[in-house]
């Protein structure tokens, strides 16, 4: 188990720095989401784990509209196959799929779709 230790050199271990990228994906999500759906609205009911479909945020043209920015935000194409539910129904999926994406741990991609 890597655990974070911070070095002489100032960097950070690898379990801290995929703990950031994940936080990363979450604010990028949520800030789009803020600024195309809720338009600048109070989004503090908007939890990493809230379904974008079931609480009305977006629907399907709006996944769309997800997907597209998260391409392009990301530098990454997302393939027919890969839009299922479980990779965009909320903040949690997203991040967990983008860490797929970009070759992150599996244990942290586990604990991700654990707790979606």
């Amino acid at each position: 188990m890597t655990r974070f230790v911070e070095q002489s050199t100032g960097r950070r271990e690898p379990e801290e720095r995929n703990r950031d990228l994940v936080m990363d994906y979450i604010g990028a999500v949520r800030a789009f989401i803020i600024e195309n759906f809720l338009f600048g609205e109070d989004a503090a009911w908007l939890k990493e784990e809230t379904s974008f479909l079931d609480s009305g945020v977006m629907d399907s043209t709006g996944i769309l509209e997800l997907i597209a920015f998260i391409q392009d935000r990301f530098g990454i194409v997302v393939e027919d196959e890969e839009v299922v539910p479980e990779n965009f129904s909320s903040m949690k999926g997203v991040a967990a799929f983008l860490a797929r994406k970009n070759g992150q741990p599996d244990r942290k991609n586990a604990e991700l779709q654990q707790a979606c």
